[in-house]
């Protein structure tokens, strides 16, 4: 109705709204190259005596995971993970089945508290990221001991504290995923 009292309104910040649509291939294809490059990152880095680069990936999938619920399937994890294995050090596998039940824990959690606000979604991220870098110390075929837990704590800080800079970041993302692009029939 109110595009025939007033052809302004149904102008965007491109011009008209006409040939104008969501990208399929970006609307797919932004979070999982984004949770892969993340993984990927690490290795630019000059390692260090001990842990303290947050697991990039995984932070990525769970602040994507709780942006936009619906888009990672369960079984995401399984692949995502794999691709992580390949080049976190870790023994091949292990990411696959953190990921994949970090995965189907926060569909469960979804599923069972819809409702829930940052802090709760900080607080959410900021175990997951605990329990999955504590399992990966002992999955890696380290002794156990607890030298190794205080040597990860700084790694455990860093990764909570970089939540609130990745979810603006995946927010991003997930608008340039959405942008309306020009289509030329």
């Amino acid at each position: 109705m109110t595009e025939r009292l007033n052809p302004a309104a149904r102008a965007d910040k491109y011009g008209r709204r006409t040939n104008r649509t969501h990208s399929p291939v970006r609307a797919a294809s932004v979070p999982y190259l984004s949770v892969m490059l993340a993984s990927a990152l690490p290795i630019l880095v000059i390692a260090g005596s001990g842990p303290l680069i947050p697991p990039l990936g995984f932070l990525l999938l769970i602040c994507w995971r709780i942006v936009s619920p619906g888009f990672f399937p369960p079984w995401a994890g399984a692949l995502l993970g794999a691709f992580d294995d390949l080049f976190s050090g870790q023994p091949f596998g292990s990411a696959i089945l953190l990921w994949s039940l970090a995965m189907l824990v926060f569909e469960f959690v979804e599923a069972r508290f819809p409702w829930r606000g940052f802090w709760h979604d900080w607080l959410a991220a900021g175990l997951a990221a605990t329990l999955y870098l504590v399992a990966a110390l002992f999955l890696s075929g380290a002794a156990p001991g607890g030298h190794l837990i205080l040597a990860i704590v700084p790694q455990i800080l860093l990764t909570v504290l970089l939540y609130p800079l990745a979810v603006r970041l995946v927010a991003g993302l997930d608008l340039f995923r959405l942008a309306r692009v020009k289509v030329i029939d």
